[in-house]
Formats: structure tokens, C-alpha cells, sequence
């Protein structure tokens, strides 16, 4: 119980911290704000954004029965847009949490091992970091099917060797400290070594490169979404923009286009706030500078 209110301590400490930073305070807020939407969309004036309307409410321009219009399907834009949300959310921190989890597996493995394991393991980085991420990405949602879990899954498979890389150098650098020699010393083994003694010195940087990851994955979902390879029956964001070319009436519809858009824009805005906060914060001697 001690150890669990610490932690919670450090986390509210380390939310202080970034509240305090410009982008940081930015960033939580964009996020705060698309969570609050993405959770309580059911209660915003919302229907089911999959539900087709009556032929005359077509393409209906912004108005006080649709806020921001109709699609050519006379679907409602406005729960569109709220409900693509949290499309845009799953797909970020899944595809995060699953590119996080194998990078730092790979990384604190073959950083803590080095020689011939370490080798072998960076040999498979290098090799996932020189494929094409874009087209690999379109040719594997378009082998995998149209799935919303299949381009999570294709997400996290191009995006997990930056964590890879970045966390073996760190562990390169812990590793070496006296802490761990004296671990080592008293008997420790490898596995507590590695998640008992390294990884709790390597969690800043992952969180700071998850936060990365998600900016990435939720512009992959708009990306492969657009050009046709996710869940025609899931809306998100991308899917909005591939239903409005398909239909034709892309440049003549500004209220069915800029929504999403906008949505995907200010959302990678954030989360890149976020970022950036997020690694300034973890920066040796940030509390001193800031006169915190």
C-alpha cells in the first residue's frame, strides 16, 4: 500500500510538472478534451453515426437538426466525427502499447546481453528500420483484410525498432552503473536485473517514446483509412475522408471534409505538445531550471 501511494505521488508530481511546461499544458488539455468527447459521445447530441437518412437529407448543409451537416448517405457528420474519436484513441494507444512492449523487450535484451544475442537482435532492428514504412504498412492492411485490429496490428509491426534502438542505448549506459555491479554482486540474476534494477530507469524514455508512437499510429489509421483499407463499418476520421472522395463531392462539401481533418490535425498536435513536454520534463536538472 506504501509503495502503490508513492507511486501515485510521483505520478501526480510528474503531472505537476508538465502542467507547468507551455506545450505540456497545451497538450493535456487537447487530450483531456478528445477523451471527455471520446467517452461521453453517446450523450452529445449524437445518433449512430452508421444509420443512413431519408433521401431529401443528403448532403444537407450545417443546421440546427445536423450541426455539421449530412453525407451523402444523410448520415450525421457531427456523431461521425465524436464517435471517430474514439476510433482514432484505440487505435493510438493500442497500437502504442503493443509497439512499446516489443521495442522494450528487444531493446533491454540486447542491450543488457550485447555480443552475439544483442548483435543478432539488432540485425532484426536494422532490418524492420530499412523496409519503406509507408508501403509495407498499404501492403500489409491490403493482405491482412479491411480490420480495425489489422491495422493496429500493422502499425505496431513497422513502429516498435525506433523504441528498440532507443531504449538498448540506454540500457548500454545503466548497465554499467554501480547500482547494478553491486546487484550483481550480491547475487542478483539476469531477469532481476534487467525488469528489477534497469527498466525502472528506462520507463521515462519509453513513456516519452509511446507518447511518439501514438502521434504515429493515429495518422497510419487516417492514412490507410483514406486510401481504403480499414473497416468500412467502423467510422473514423479516415474513413470519413475516404467515403467523402469516393462519393465524388470531396470539393464541394467543406463541412464534411474539414471536421475530420481538423480532428486529426489538433489531436497529433497535442500528443506532439505532449511529446515534447514529456522529454524536456525528464531532462536532468529541469526542476532547477524552472526553479521548481
Amino acid at each position: 500500500m506504501v509503495k502503490f501511494l508513492k507511486q501515485l505521488e510521483s505520478v501526480r508530481e510528474f503531472v505537476k510538472l508538465l502542467w507547468t511546461h507551455r506545450m505540456g499544458r497545451a497538450g493535456l488539455i487537447i487530450f483531456s478534451l478528445f477523451a471527455v468527447v471520446a467517452t461521453f459521445a453517446p450523450f452529445l447530441r449524437t445518433v449512430d453515426p452508421n444509420i443512413t437518412g431519408a433521401a431529401e437529407n443528403m448532403l444537407v448543409p450545417p443546421c440546427s437538426q445536423f450541426w455539421l451537416g449530412t453525407d451523402d448517405l444523410a448520415r450525421d457528420i457531427w456523431s461521425q466525427v465524436l464517435f471517430g474519436s474514439r476510433i482514432s484513441l484505440m487505435v493510438g494507444f493500442l497500437a502504442a502499447s503493443l509497439s512499446v512492449f516489443v521495442g522494450t523487450m528487444m531493446g533491454v535484451i540486447a542491450g543488457f546481453y550485447g555480443g552475439r544475442i544483442g548483435e543478432v537482435l539488432m540485425r532484426i532492428v536494422d532490418f524492420f528500420m530499412m523496409l519503406p514504412t509507408l508501403p509495407l504498412m498499404i501492403i500489409l492492411a491490403a493482405v491482412l483484410g479491411p480490420s480495425i485490429w489489422n491495422i493496429i496490428f500493422v502499425v505496431a509491426l513497422v513502429s516498435w525498432p525506433t523504441t528498440a534502438r532507443v531504449v538498448r542505448s540506454q540500457v548500454l549506459s545503466i548497465k554499467e552503473r554501480t547500482f547494478v555491479e553491486a546487484s550483481r554482486c550480491v547475487g542478483a540474476g539476469d531477469f532481476l536485473l534487467m525488469f528489477g534494477e534497469i527498466f525502472p530507469n528506462v520507463v521515462p524514455i519509453i513513456f516519452a517514446q509511446a507518447v511518439l508512437v501514438v502521434t504515429w499510429a493515429i495518422y497510419s489509421e487516417a492514412v490507410l483509412a483514406f486510401l481504403g483499407l480499414g473497416d468500412p463499418t467502423t467510422i473514423s476520421w479516415g474513413m470519413m475522408l475516404h467515403f467523402a472522395f469516393e462519393s465524388g463531392v470531396m470539393s464541394r462539401t467543406p463541412n464534411w471534409i474539414a471536421p475530420p481533418v481538423g480532428s486529426i490535425v489538433v489531436l497529433i498536435l497535442g500528443f506532439t505538445f505532449l511529446g515534447t513536454a514529456i522529454t524536456d520534463v525528464l531532462k536532468p536538472g529541469y526542476r532547477e531550471v524552472r526553479g521548481l
